[in-house]
């Protein structure tokens, strides 16, 4: 027998009843599934620094357990002595069992480090059923060692589910216990 993630698990058993129960859902097909998360980083400094840009890929590596990649410009802009082609960015894409992995580790351990945690925006959908949050310090994640870090920085944490419907999005993303502020 081979090892399934907790999240994943529950999902299959009943998180997708759930949905379908509350939902009105016939079909299991039309249960939304959690299709990726994207944890990306811009490095302004890294026009300056080359050394900016290695050091967020090793933090964006220990935190997501996958390899971070460099994102690059896309056009020379003078005023900030940027070329085509320069690494600005680091960013790593998680599917499947990683994904449900760094998930739980988030909601468990990383968001409740938080300082003065309230709960998640409700207000991060984009009208395609994914959810953008905005994390302002990378060391909430006990994967990095405080010492170790050269500059505290924020990232972007991006949801992408298979719904096209924000309603259904936030049910599948709060049963998959992410703490969404109450109103």
């Amino acid at each position: 027998m081979s090892y399934i993630p907790r999240l994943k698990k529950e999902y299959k058993e009943n998180i997708s009843k759930n949905l379908m129960d509350n939902h009105g859902l016939v079909n299991v097909m039309q249960v939304p599934k959690l299709k990726k998360i994207v944890i990306s980083r811009g490095v302004g400094a890294a026009v300056a620094d080359k050394k900016v840009i290695d050091h967020a890929l090793d933090e964006l590596t220990l935190i997501s357990g996958q390899k971070a990649i460099s994102t690059k410009s896309k056009k020379d802009v003078a005023n900030f002595k940027l070329r085509k082609g320069m690494p600005i960015g680091a960013k790593v894409t998680l599917r499947g069992d990683k994904m449900y992995e760094f998930l739980d580790r988030l909601i468990t351990s990383a968001l409740p480090r938080v300082r003065d945690f309230q709960g998640i925006k409700i207000s991060g959908f984009d009208g395609r059923g994914n959810y953008n949050l905005g994390v302002t310090e990378q060391i909430i994640f006990p994967e990095i060692n405080i010492d170790k870090i050269n500059k505290i920085s924020g990232m972007d944490i991006t949801f992408v589910t298979s719904t096209n419907d924000d309603n259904l999005a936030k049910s599948l993303l709060k049963e998959l216990g992410l703490p969404f502020k109450k109103n």
